[in-house]
């Protein structure tokens, strides 16, 4: 109804169209250029300008006149963040905007699970419908470079290959709502320490290899309607207005026709946007309803400033007309788009896609001895240790930090799974030790009282007396979101723990030989005590469902399945960027700008512990399972390809354990006999496959010519070198026992 009225008010307007004929822009039936141009020619200069920047802290106006409504953004990627005020980041204070918290993306990423990340964007762009979101700030796909790197669990991986496969089916299941995703943060955003003052300074081969194929497979094949463009610097140029980034590649060679929005206060000069390819400016700080001026949002950049160059005639109205047919693009692809329906918030078909990504990502590091599943037939006490185990994760991180509508944790969940499967065991708990008692982000507040006075020595002869006479000790601990740990703003400080959890997980493993460590974080950690712990999983940001997703691995009601998306180093300086002091970079003389030059170049992660024979903790791709399965018989589909052509290779897998599960078959190429410098192998496939105890399925893999490829920087662009190549297939990075020998022609 709502839609009729303003198409009727915009109808009596004195718009140079028939009155017996709907306007092409409000008819939905027509496509979507013919709307975009219709809309244009009918918008005033001020309409313009109106229409790319922002108008509060996290929309812009649409055209009244024309019924083009407001256009509305929030942040993601793990869930719709609480409604803020107009005008300022506190909550706005409404009842209705709870939300599901789905896992972080590095648990995503360690599904190896493509139809997931389908599923995932699906209820999230469910949930952002519902609250009258036409753009989730989401997914992130930038690589993860270093360990310490505070804003990795909002990203997939180290692996451009395999951030790729998993973000493509995210944005179409989050844009299947007619809700646009917006992938960030473009370009070379790996670090969170003075953000707004890095520039990068990397080869075209490492840019183009490594941190760029996700932004690409996201716009190609993803067909995502909103790229939002990083804090910092490449090439001398902000990245939110960058002529190489945006305007030669982004906007031309792959031809990306949606909206360029800047990341929050990521403008900084007016004739450099309009020039640089930026289309909707947003930023953070202004407040214009207390402090500076009023109407704060007309000085934006994009705003009054923008008119004045026009009005002055110093700028023409080209660049203008082509970023406000980028926003009426993504807006008659969201808000005024065909697609009628309302979306759904807190449903539990959204709770159950939360669940299934969490089971299918944790990672079942080590388990000597077989300690998990927990034994229940024979384990009457199970002493749960740690504050991970109770504090919710949900609130903080940064523009992350949501408001949920209920958070299982890990001793809530562990309990609610042994009231059903084994009554009669009983769960103590001890604190062990005392991180981040606050619980507050924004106005959002978790409601518990983490304080704690007992002494760490105190904590740790507590939880250990316990532990002597438990039958099974299980810690939660890890990281938290707290600022320099997993924490938009800050980069970690440390490879280690903190809040000396080393000390207590050594005093709990001496303690009890069914001692089982849950490290929970979007980043590795240092694990000097890992000979002598029997059991280690990675539990990750789990979200709402975080207790009983953890239960149903470690109880053994999920077969754990999940693969690491990323290196876990020995130790920090085993990382190409630590290990060349390319971490953090320098600052100019002037001290405002600061230089760091990605030195490591294209050997990110794996890529670099092969080329310097290093043995990480766990590897790339590592990830243990209940069951023990068996690859056999590779078979390629040929032992030649040309250019044009593409080979398959199949291989048998059969699982040759007692317990149903789930194998990643992973695939990775190496050049036998490169005439350049590359990386010993890169992933360049792989199938994930459910088997039955006792069942073998072949599976099958295929690459092109694009797997093979490197970029030639002297003709800038992809090339395959013709020879030999080895098809190296397995089920991590460290094991790959088959091979295939193909020639290229």
């Amino acid at each position: 109804m709502k839609q009729i009225i303003l198409a009727i008010a915009a109808m009596l307007l004195p718009l140079t169209m028939s009155a017996q004929q709907l306007p092409t822009y409000l008819d939905k039936s027509k496509n979507i250029e013919s709307r975009v141009e219709d809309a244009l020619s009918r918008m005033t200069l001020d309409e313009k300008i109106a229409v790319i920047h922002a108008q509060s802290k996290f929309s812009s106006a649409g055209v009244k006149r024309l019924g083009i409504p407001e256009f509305w953004t929030d942040d993601g990627p793990m869930g719709v963040r609480p409604d803020v005020l107009w005008d300022e980041w506190e909550q706005a204070g409404q009842t209705n905007d709870s939300c599901v918290a789905f896992p972080a993306l590095t648990c995503l990423a360690a599904s190896w699970n493509p139809s997931l990340a389908y599923s995932f964007g699906k209820a999230l762009g469910e949930e952002g419908r519902y609250r009258k979101k036409n753009m989730i700030l989401g997914p992130g796909v930038n690589i993860i470079r270093s360990p310490l790197g505070g804003r990795n669990f909002e990203y997939f991986s180290e692996d451009p290959y395999l951030v790729s496969l998993m973000c493509v089916p995210y944005i179409k299941g989050l844009q299947s709502n007619n809700v646009s995703a917006c992938v960030k943060h473009y370009a070379l955003n790996n670090s969170e320490e003075y953000r707004n003052e890095v520039n990068v300074k990397i080869s075209d081969r490492a840019l183009h290899e490594i941190y760029l194929p996700a932004f690409h497979a996201a716009v190609t094949k993803g067909n995502v309607w909103a790229v939002m463009g990083a804090y910092n610097l490449y090439n001398n140029q902000h990245n939110c207005y960058n002529e190489i980034l945006v305007n030669k590649i982004l906007k031309g060679d792959w031809k990306f026709d949606g909206v360029l929005v800047s990341d929050w206060g990521g403008a900084h000069n007016t004739m450099e946007a309009i020039r640089g390819g930026l289309d909707m400016e947003f930023g953070s700080w202004t407040n214009g309803l207390s402090t500076g001026a009023s109407n704060a949002y007309d000085n934006y950049y994009l705003a009054n400033a923008y008119k004045k160059l026009i009005l002055e005639g110093k700028v023409s109205t080209k660049e203008l007309d082509d970023k406000v047919r980028r926003v009426l693009r993504v807006i008659f692809r969201t808000s005024m788009s065909s697609n009628h329906s309302y979306g759904s918030l807190c449903a539990e078909s959204h709770y159950a896609t939360a669940r299934a990504v969490a089971d299918e990502g944790i990672v079942l590091l080590q388990n000597r001895g077989n300690v998990l599943p927990v034994n229940l037939s024979k384990a009457k006490t199970i002493l749960v240790v740690g504050e991970n185990a109770i504090k919710m994760m949900t609130v903080g991180g940064g523009s992350s930090s949501l408001k949920v509508q209920r958070e299982i944790s890990p001793l809530n969940g562990l309990k609610a799974a042994l009231s059903e499967m084994a009554p009669n065991v009983k769960v103590e708990y001890e604190r062990g030790y005392v991180g981040d008692t606050t619980g507050e982000y924004n106005g959002v507040k978790t409601g518990q009282d983490l304080k704690d006075s007992r002494s760490a020595a105190q904590l740790i002869s507590d939880a250990v007396e316990k532990a002597k006479k438990a039958d099974y000790v299980i810690m939660f601990g890890g990281l938290n979101k707290s600022d320099y740990q997993d924490c938009e703003g800050h980069d970690r400080k440390s490879y280690e723990l903190p809040y000396g959890q080393d000390d207590v997980i050594k005093a709990l493993a001496a303690a009890n030989k069914n001692f089982v460590y849950v490290n929970i974080s979007g980043n590795p950690v240092a694990m000097p005590w890992s000979a002598k712990v029997p059991a280690i999983v990675q539990g990750w940001f789990l979200g709402s469902e975080m207790g009983n997703a953890l239960a149903d691995v470690l109880l053994g009601k999920v077969n754990p399945s999940g693969k690491l998306p990323y290196t876990w180093y020995a130790k920090l300086n085993d990382c190409g960027a630590h290990a060349l002091d390319a971490w953090h970079g320098t600052w100019r003389p002037d001290h405002k700008i600061i230089d760091e030059e990605y030195k490591e170049g294209i050997y990110v992660g794996y890529r670099w512990t092969d080329k310097q024979h290093l043995k990480p903790t766990f590897a790339f791709g590592h990830g243990l399972s209940y069951t023990s399965f068996k690859l056999s018989n590779v078979r390629p589909s040929a032992t030649t390809m040309t250019p044009s052509d593409s080979v398959s290779f199949t291989v048998n897998v059969k699982n040759t354990g007692k317990r149903d599960g789930a194998e990643t078959v992973q695939l990775y190429i190496h050049t036998a006999k490169p005439t350049i410098d590359r990386p010993y192998k890169e992933l360049k496939g792989f199938r994930k496959v459910f088997l039955k105890a006792g069942e073998s399925r072949d599976v099958t893999i295929t690459i092109g010519r694009d797997a093979l490829s490197y970029w030639d920087e002297t003709s800038n662009g992809w090339k395959a070198e013709p020879g030999a190549y080895v098809a190296l297939l397995g089920t991590s990075s460290d094991n790959l026992p088959l091979q295939a020998k193909f020639e290229l022609k």
